[in-house]
């Protein structure tokens, strides 16, 4: 129970921070648009690569900074895209929105997004593969019980990130509103690209 408590925390505190992935969790909650597969997705992405680094994968990223390198470019090129589309709404919204008058994407649009979202930011690969696979192998005999502990917290975040944005929905009926939290999310984006160019 001490790996998996050990495995928890430290899985929360690298994914509680504000980044792109859970401001666009975030959105959709407040939208309430597919925010079960969003959050799934991104619970399941998480644990994939938190099961991936514990078993050992994380010596091969470390030898192999390439895999980091691409991830990189892509993820700064997407998350430059979607900061400047977020930009363009912040301005362009003209009256509150609420989330059955909300244009709806598809279902497959929103995976997509969300899979970009996970698997195009170097950054998870650093915090999950990495860090929390390095982490384990002070675990050697309980290393099934830490990556269990990290990819609940996961799933915990995500969903608890997800729904419990519906709370905040009434003071998003208002236009005001939601053109400050997408220009937020665009400054998000931007500054996540940047530091993703500049990063060495």
């Amino acid at each position: 129970m001490q790996a998996m408590l050990f495995g928890f925390s430290l899985g929360f505190s690298l994914i509680l921070a504000i980044g792109a992935q859970n401001a666009f969790v975030l959105k959709q909650g407040l939208r309430d648009e597919h925010v079960l597969l969003v959050c799934f997705i991104c619970a399941l992405s998480d644990a994939l690569l938190i099961l991936i680094g514990v078993s050992g994968f994380h010596v091969l990223v470390a030898s192999f900074p390439a895999l980091v390198e691409i991830a990189r470019i892509g993820g700064a090129t997407f998350l430059f895209i979607y900061g400047l589309i977020s930009f363009y709404n912040a301005f362009r919204v003209q009256e509150g929105l609420l989330p059955s008058e909300i244009k709806s994407n598809s279902a497959w649009q929103s995976a997509l997004t969300c899979l970009a979202f996970t698997w195009l930011n170097p950054h998870v690969y650093l915090d999950t593969v990495v860090l929390l696979g390095s982490v384990s192998t002070q675990f050697s005999e309980q290393l099934g019980w830490f990556a269990a502990g990290a990819m609940s917290s996961s799933f915990v975040f995500f969903f608890a990130l997800g729904y419990g944005a519906r709370l905040l929905r009434p003071v998003f009926a208002k236009a005001r509103a939601w053109r400050i939290l997408d220009f937020l999310i665009g400054c998000i984006m931007w500054a996540i690209a940047l530091r993703l160019v500049f990063m060495t």
